[in-house]
C-alpha cells in the first residue's frame, strides 16, 4: 500500500514537472528582456522578504505601518502586518506576469512588456517603502 502510494505521488510530481516545464519554454520566457525582469523583481521581492524578517521582531506593541508628511503617523498595527507589503509585491507579479503572458500569447508584445516592467517598478516600489517603515520603526 505504502509502495502504491509512493508510485503516485512520483507520478503525479513528474506530471506537474512535465507542465511546468512545458510552461516555461514558451516563447514569452525565452525572451531576455522578459528573463532579465522576472528575475529582477523576484530578487527584489525576496530582497524585502529577507529584510522585513532580518529587522522585525515579534513584539507586543503596535509599530508604524504608513507615515504620511502631511499627517504623520496615521496606520499603526501588529508587527505581522508588515509582511503585507511584498505579499502584495508577489501578487502583482504573478498576475502581470500570467497577463503578460496571455497578451505575449495574443500577438500583444508591446502590452506584455509593459506589464512585466510595471512588475519590476512596483516591487522598486515597495522597496521604497518597506525600508522607510524599517527606518521609521527603528
Amino acid at each position: 500500500m505504502l509502495e502504491n502510494m509512493k508510485n503516485k505521488i512520483k507520478h503525479l510530481l513528474s506530471a506537474v514537472q512535465s507542465k511546468l516545464g512545458y510552461f516555461f519554454l514558451q516563447d514569452f520566457f525565452r525572451s531576455a528582456l522578459v528573463q532579465w525582469v522576472i528575475i529582477g523583481a523576484l530578487l527584489v521581492n525576496v530582497a524585502n522578504w529577507v529584510t522585513i524578517g532580518f529587522f522585525i521582531r515579534p513584539v507586543d506593541f503596535p509599530i508604524i505601518l504608513h507615515y504620511n508628511v502631511y499627517f504623520g503617523v496615521d496606520v499603526i498595527g501588529a508587527w505581522w502586518q508588515i509582511y503585507f507589503l511584498p505579499l502584495i509585491g508577489l501578487v502583482i507579479f504573478s498576475v502581470n506576469t500570467v497577463l503578460g503572458y496571455l497578451f505575449y500569447q495574443q500577438k500583444e508584445r508591446i502590452v506584455a512588456h509593459l506589464l512585466i516592467l510595471a512588475t519590476f517598478i512596483v516591487q522598486v516600489g515597495i522597496s521604497i517603502a518597506v525600508a522607510s517603515l524599517l527606518l521609521i520603526n527603528y
